[in-house]
């Protein structure tokens, strides 16, 4: 009697590829292992064909869906933590067994400002793991406390904080163990890999100088709670910021004469206008931030004096024509290196790339209008996100929830706001949801939706080797999707966790 050999091919299925195209091909994994196997290199090695052989009847087989930034879901926020260690692990893990059934294979527990004493604590516990039968916890994100007044959010007030000591505040207050490199952070909690993200707004006092440590570090820093310029966005990335948190949502909202973060999908590969008909001559003053480099100033040519002028960017009031611009180039600046003049532009002598931005599609946190202006501009950087809070459940009935500080949400649909306010407090759309809104607000096809929920995320993560991917040797997390992109089943590792029959 013959022992099994373990592998799988999957048959009748349409395979999305990373350029975002579809293939009708085979697909074989090793089931001992949980990896995805080159079929053709396989069957020449060991002389055998899988031993299981699954039809798929003709609908779609994708990587498995990666969340960027989930606040909680079923009932768990992952900012909440009353000190016991193994109550707040089992919640965790009760999370990720149950989101497999939106086809959420990975995802980054998110945490959003809160009291600084609760930051390592709570970090230290958002270490990369996973089960037989749940989706992997890759590491966590950090959403503030270090963000913009002005554009706070659902964001408490009282727990924002700047970084006068640069790199040495963010240290204090995350933990220095949850901020070293990447190699002993990963070392201490026995895994190969995992990921870190910390959303700041560069324009706060001291954040600008901790973007290159961070970077270096292996986390990745995203612009978000902001009110920056489109010089101070665009230092942010040179300096090494690789992604935008929810785009649209917390930021300053385009405007022609400057940008601002949204700007950054339209920026050249080389590039660099200077021109600003607003100049500051001391933006910062001792490598901190000046607060002129924050307020924009009308120039009357009469008394030859300079004043302050509204803008939407501070107080969100009709947007003037005189919206904030300003040459951020010093020490902490846009550095332009080698440049040449053309046709009144720079041009940079090294390329500058484009940050990912993320998105909640769910038709409320931005209109489908928006969210194809996004797309159209810049498709490589597009990343489809939840942000979904604790009550996030498929099966959740509308109505008033708690949250926590006394506070409550109120659920209507997919929107979920502050009850006694109409500011958005996250969502509580399902990722697989947000892939076939996706189609629909822009008109591309699924497998360019599913693009920007697999392999785009990967690939700002660094584990597009393993993740979001159906490349020979990446981890065998699949979702079945009907043609309309409706989960089927999920599958974790090679096993199928998840069926709706």
């Amino acid at each position: 009697m013959s022992i099994p050999n373990e592998l799988v091919c999957f048959t009748n299925c349409f395979l999305p590829q990373e350029d975002g195209s579809l293939i009708e091909k085979d697909l074989w994994i090793d089931g001992r292992r949980g990896v995805i196997l080159d079929a053709q290199k396989t069957f020449f090695m060991v002389k055998e064909r899988p031993d299981k052989v699954i039809d798929l009847g003709g609908n779609i087989l994708s990587p498995g869906l990666i969340d960027m930034q989930i606040n909680g879901a079923y009932g768990f926020d992952f900012s909440v933590f009353d000190g016991d260690d193994e109550a707040y692990k089992t919640s965790l893990q009760d999370v990720a067994e149950r989101i497999v059934e939106t086809g959420v294979t990975s995802f980054v527990p998110t945490l959003i400002t809160q009291e600084r004493s609760l930051y390592p604590k709570i970090l230290r516990l958002l270490r990369p793991f996973t089960t037989a039968t749940s989706a992997t916890v890759l590491g966590w994100h950090a959403e503030g406390p270090f963000i913009d007044m002005a554009k706070r959010g659902a964001h408490a007030p009282s727990f924002l904080v700047s970084a006068p000591e640069g790199i040495k505040s963010f240290e204090e207050l995350y933990g220095a163990e949850n901020l070293a490199d990447s190699e002993d952070w990963l070392m201490s909690s026995g895994s190969q890999s995992g990921v870190r993200i910390i959303t700041a707004a560069p324009e706060v006092i001291g954040v600008m100088s901790t973007v290159g440590e961070l970077t270096k570090r292996g986390l990745v820093f995203s612009i978000g709670h902001s009110i920056a310029t489109s010089d101070i966005a665009t230092s942010a990335v040179q300096h090494g910021a690789r992604l935008i948190t929810h785009l649209f949502n917390a930021m300053p909202q385009l405007h022609h004469r400057d940008p601002s973060i949204i700007g950054l999908l339209g920026a050249s590969p080389h590039l660099y206008s200077p021109f600003s008909p607003i100049t500051s001559k001391a933006l910062y003053s001792g490598g901190v931030m000046s607060p002129i480099a924050l307020t924009p100033m009308r120039f009357d040519s009469k008394t030859n004096i300079k004043s302050p002028v509204g803008s939407e960017a501070l107080d969100e009031v009709e947007t003037p024509p005189q919206t904030p611009m300003f040459k951020a180039h010093s020490s902490q600046g846009t550095s332009l290196k080698k440049t040449q003049s053309l046709a009144g532009f720079s041009l940079d002598s090294s390329e500058f790339t484009r940050p990912f931005y993320e998105m909640i599609v769910d038709g409320i946190h931005s209109h489908p209008n928006s969210v194809r202006l996004a797309y159209s501009a810049y498709p490589e950087g597009c990343i489809l996100i939840t942000d979904a809070m604790k009550i996030l459940d498929p099966n959740l009935r509308d109505g008033v929830h708690e949250w926590r500080d006394g506070k409550r949400f109120v659920k209507e649909g997919d929107k979920l706001y502050l009850e006694g306010t109409d500011t958005l407090a996250g969502s509580v759309v399902t990722l697989d949801k947000c892939v076939r809104n996706f189609t629909r607000f822009t008109g591309c096809t699924l497998a360019e939706s599913i693009k920007c929920a697999t392999y785009n995320p990967a690939k700002c993560l660094g584990i597009e080797s393993k993740k979001g991917t159906l490349r020979p040797g990446a981890d065998a997390d699949l979702v079945v999707f009907d043609a309309q992109g409706v989960v089927q089943s999920t599958w974790v590792k090679g096993k199928r966790v998840w069926g709706r029959n």
